[in-house]
Order: C-alpha cells, then structure tokens, then sequence
C-alpha cells in the first residue's frame, strides 16, 4: 500500500509499506465485536523478520480504518499484532469499549494497543492493555508531511483502562504530532510495572500543538518514570523537515495523581526553543523508590502548583494554596534539573 500521507514515508522503510489484516477505507457504520472472540496477528515471524531486517517495507497494523466515520471496536481481544494494534487514520466517531489487547512486553516491537492518527470525538474505555511499546498513542502526522496535511487529532476520551507498557509508556501523545492534538482527557487508568506512566513526545521540525489535555485520576503502580514530557525526540521521515517549525506545547493540567514504586515521578524537559507553558499539579502523591534530590525534573517550564503535593515540586512552577490564592511566584522557570541517569 502506499505510505499514510501525514507520514510520506513508510514508518520503517521508504516508499510503500504492507497492509493490515483488517483493513478498511472510506466507510460509514462499522461494527467489530464478538463474545470476547480473538483476532491474532501471529505476529511472531513479523518481529522476528523485523529484527533480522529481512522485510522491504514497513509493517502493516493488525486493524487499520481510514478515512471513515461511526466505528464501534467492543468485546474482542486483539493479540500479537505484526506493528501497531488499531489504527484508526483521519477517522471520526470512533469508539474502543471493552477491548483486550494483548502482545509480549518485550521482543514484540513497535506493537501499540491503539493508535488515534487524525482522530476526531473518539473514546477508549474500559480495556485491558499490555503490550510491547506504547499502550495508547495519539498521532497526528510526521514533520511537514504531516504540517501538510493538516488533520489534528481532538476531542478525545480515555478513561477506565488497566494497562502495562515495560519499553514505552502507557497513554503517549507524539511523537508524531505534526496535524496538532487537542482536548484529550485521560481519567480513572491504573498502570503497572511499567517503564513509563504517560508521555508526551515531541521535537523541533514537528511544528503543530499539543493542548488542552487533562489528566485526572490516575494510578501508577511500580512505573520507572510517571509522568513524561520530551522535546527533542528526534526522529524523523529525511532530512527536508523545516528546523524552525517548533511545536507548541501548553495547557496540562494534572489531578488527583496517586501510586507507589516510582522512581522518578514527573520529568518535565522543555528547552529554550520548545517551552512548555501553563502546566497545572493539583491533589499529587506518589510513593518513591529513590530518595534523593531531583526527582520532580523540570527544565523550561512554566505552570501552577495548587496546595501540597509529595514529593516536593520544582522551583520551576508556580505556587498556590488550596483556595488558588498565589503563594510565591517562581523566578527559576528556565532553570534545568533533568537527569537521565536517575
């Protein structure tokens, strides 16, 4: 099949790229579901295929609809996709209920549960997740292919999900990002022994946005790292990405954040050219496993922190109590503590 045109590429490989098991263009009313039934990628020869680089083009998901409207994925397990899990692409309407997907938490590469790509009013909830790489990553484009095509991914709902991500993170946005992402909220999600909580992932060449996103009631259950934001994930599709196209990265708000067996639980990594505006932490306490200085890592970032939150903030951010009333303002916002080795 040719490559998605957000990307230009092939994720893997230039030019064209397999397709998917399942997959559909240009529909209305689609309806996947059944008693729990399974769908099974046997993705097996594909990853091993993969790591041998024996194939000539890029992986094709396990489910993939594009351009279609009015998708119901309920009461199926998706298993051992061959790349990514579901990929809706420029789809609208979607919704993701009661849906197991399940890979190896290592040695099955790049196989994300769900994938929104140019999505609009979508919902995932109630699910189970644990896979090789990123349990939910919403995508909007790669670099100016994807500043070119110009569809954002918004008006996004998760909520109600257990999952385990041990290589990437649990809910990631990016870092493919490049139409915009807006209006997403994450609530009520467990995720344990995982490398990461949730992230956001983006870097110069990018261009597009990343805002209005809310996090609220999430647990974190032995996560190496909670909560990621980066801004210098540097892939790209060639060499014809336009350096100066900077994403924009503001209005996060994070609340009622609890868990325990974190290590390091918010590394927060603007940069002088890619700041990160108007972060708010409400209602955080997080049990820790590392109990030295520097693990609230901030670096170019500016936001609000409202009453007492564990463990202490960094000076990056704002202070107020819990009727909102300004207790000190940080002076330090460019200020970096980011440490890798932690």
């Amino acid at each position: 099949m040719p490559p998605l045109p957000s990307y230009g590429y092939g994720r893997e490989h230039n030019g064209s790229r397999y397709g998917s098991l399942i997959h559909g263009q240009n529909l209305r009313d689609v309806v996947i579901t059944g008693h729990n039934g399974t769908i099974n990628g046997q993705g097996q020869s594909w990853w091993k295929k993969y790591r041998q680089k024996l194939l000539n083009h890029s992986r094709g998901p396990l489910v993939q609809i594009m351009w279609s409207s009015d998708i119901v994925i309920s009461d199926i397990t998706l298993r051992d996709s061959p790349f990514w899990t579901f990929h809706p692409y420029d789809c609208k309407n979607v919704t993701v209920r009661n849906v197991t997907i399940l890979a190896p938490i290592f040695e099955a590469p790049n196989t994300d549960g769900i994938d929104p790509d140019s999505c609009e009013d979508m919902v995932i909830e109630d699910c189970y997740i644990s896979v090789g790489d990123d349990a939910v990553a919403i995508k909007s484009g790669w670099d100016q292919y994807g500043i070119a095509y110009g569809r954002p991914s918004r008006n996004i709902l998760i909520r109600n999900l257990i999952i385990r991500s041990m290589v990437s993170a649990g809910i990631s946005i990016g870092s493919e990002m490049s139409g915009g992402v807006s209006n997403v909220t994450v609530e009520n999600f467990l995720v344990w022994s995982s490398r990461r909580a949730v992230r956001i992932k983006t870097a110069a060449g990018r261009g597009g946005y990343v805002r209005d996103i809310t996090y609220r009631n999430l647990t974190f259950d032995n996560a190496r790292v909670g909560i990621v934001i980066k801004t210098d994930y540097n892939e790209h599709p060639d060499d014809d990405f336009d350096r100066k196209a900077l994403p924009i990265i503001r209005d996060i708000s994070f609340t009622e954040i609890h868990g325990h067996g974190v290590r390091v639980p918010v590394r927060i990594h603007g940069s002088k050219d890619i700041p990160i505006r108007n972060v708010t932490f409400r209602d955080i306490s997080i049990g820790i496993t590392y109990k030295k200085k520097h693990i609230f890592q901030c670096a170019f970032v500016e936001g609000r922190v409202i009453g007492t939150i564990f463990p202490a903030p960094c000076e990056n951010l704002d202070r107020y109590d819990e009727e909102e009333r300004l207790v000190k303002l940080s002076a330090a916002q460019n200020v970096t503590d980011i440490d890798y080795d932690i």
